[in-house]
């Protein structure tokens, strides 16, 4: 099956879902992520202040946010006429099933910094 038709308020009701799953893991990320960022600068500075090697980087990755991907096809959906909408497999694996090209490289970095906001005070 390559393409098939979806209530409009149906598809727009699971994108908020899947939206509000992928932004609450990502805020909860940022905050796993400042705490690792805070904690890697200190170890630097208290590096450059014992006279060791100062590192002037430092690779982290960060978080990602792709909640302007939801807001863009909520935005459509919500201005759409139609209360039918047609997709076809690759928007239905996007849209309903929250497969998007980014979600492999996205749900690993948030899920490891959101599971360190979760351990640490």
């Amino acid at each position: 099956m390559d393409q098939v038709k979806v209530k409009r308020l149906k598809l727009l009701a699971t994108i908020k879902k899947n939206r509000k799953a992928h932004r609450d893991l990502f805020l909860k990320a940022q905050e796993g992520y400042r705490k690792d960022m805070i904690e890697e600068l200190d170890r630097m500075l208290k590096d450059a202040k014992d006279g060791k090697q100062i590192r002037r980087a430092v690779i982290m990755p960060e978080p990602q946010d792709h909640t302007p991907d939801y807001d863009r096809v909520i935005a459509m959906l919500e201005m759409s006429v139609d209360t039918v909408i047609e997709l076809d497999a690759d928007s239905f694996d996007n849209y309903v099933m929250d497969n998007w090209a980014w979600r492999a490289n996205a749900l690993a970095t948030n899920t490891m910094y959101a599971a360190k906001a979760g351990l640490r005070k």
